[in-house]
């Protein structure tokens, strides 16, 4: 089979033949039709973020497809069915190996190549935003990088929750196509203060955060009394000092998680997410409420090319790679 490997950098990502691979016990083989480009692949393909043990050094964390074989103790799926899934590694490829319980249907009325823009969004929100910091309606979710995959998809969630919606992006452009998908506030963080803005709103009773150490201090004043700061990304540093009185004036609460390296099996495992996914957000998908926004599509053997658009912050919404071989 065919997968992109990353070369040195002066060669970047190729398309080459590498090792066949076939479905262990309990996971079943994809043939890849498009691939969903992740910051984490930008970083592994850095070499600044190896895959966890055991996982493919392929690069990609979620694709659609179709099932291509079935491993021993496998039931729930059948050969050919289409389906998407989130995945530890491996994804640039034609095909792919997967634990069953971290596949999910395709849901109606998604192309399936536009599919493999939800299982990481999917996750990331569904896991943080309803299962970790527990939104409900009527609540305020400020979402920093509104118009990424990630804030796109949250701001649709959050809406179809009958929740209010607060975004940061750095572009015109960018808030118009939040507020497009439902955000009641759009903020330009080179222009304006997000916590002047969202406290005069009530303050926010959710954060979703990829920003880290530089905007630690800031999300906790901007919390509403019982908020919850969700972290779920270091762009803005790794390191902060946290001011714990300030936290305990507002009753808030600091959450920091990471999907890829959660095991599979077990509480809060990929295939318990996956499972949640499928039975609460899936429907929200099915009807409408949420649908996946690709900002563009790239041939798989132009691997590289996505990877420069995404790290420019030229895009909204999710970047995929078509596997078309």
């Amino acid at each position: 089979m065919h997968a992109i490997v990353a070369q040195p950098s002066s060669e970047g990502l190729t398309w080459q033949s590498v090792p066949d691979i076939a479905p262990a016990p309990g996971e079943v083989l994809i043939r890849v039709a498009a691939a969903g480009v992740n910051r984490a692949d930008l970083l592994q393909a850095a070499g600044k973020y190896p895959p966890p043990p055991g996982a493919s050094d392929i690069l990609g964390l979620e694709v659609s497809g179709t099932i291509a074989a079935i491993g021993e103790g496998v039931t729930k799926w059948s050969q050919g069915q289409p389906v998407c899934a989130l995945l530890a590694g491996g994804g640039y490829a034609e095909f792919v190996a997967v634990p069953a319980g971290q596949v999910l249907p395709i849901p109606d009325g998604v192309p399936v190549p536009h599919a493999a823009g939800l299982p990481e969004v999917a996750c990331t929100v569904w896991s943080n935003v309803v299962m970790a910091a527990g939104l409900t309606a009527p609540e305020l979710l400020l979402v920093h990088g509104g118009a990424s995959g990630i804030g796109t998809h949250a701001i649709q969630v959050a809406k179809a929750l009958n929740c209010r919606v607060a975004v940061t992006a750095g572009s015109r452009n960018k808030l118009d196509l939040c507020a497009e998908l439902g955000a009641d506030i759009t903020i330009d963080y080179h222009n304006e203060d997000y916590v002047g803005v969202v406290r005069d709103a009530g303050g926010a009773d959710v954060i979703l955060d990829i920003m880290g150490a530089a905007y630690l201090d800031r999300n906790i004043e901007t919390l509403a009394d019982g908020g919850r700061l969700v972290i779920i990304g270091m762009q803005g540093g790794a390191k902060a000092e946290l001011n714990i009185g300030k936290l305990l004036t507002k009753r808030g609460s600091v959450i920091a998680t990471a999907l890829r390296s959660r095991p599979v099996h077990g509480r809060g495992g990929k295939a318990d997410i996956v499972a949640r996914v499928g039975a609460e957000l899936w429907p929200l998908v099915a009807d409408g409420q949420v649908r996946p926004v690709i900002g563009a599509e790239f041939p798989i053997a132009e691997a590289q090319a996505a990877h420069e658009l995404l790290a420019s912050g030229d895009v909204s919404g999710k970047v995929l790679l078509r596997v078309d071989v």
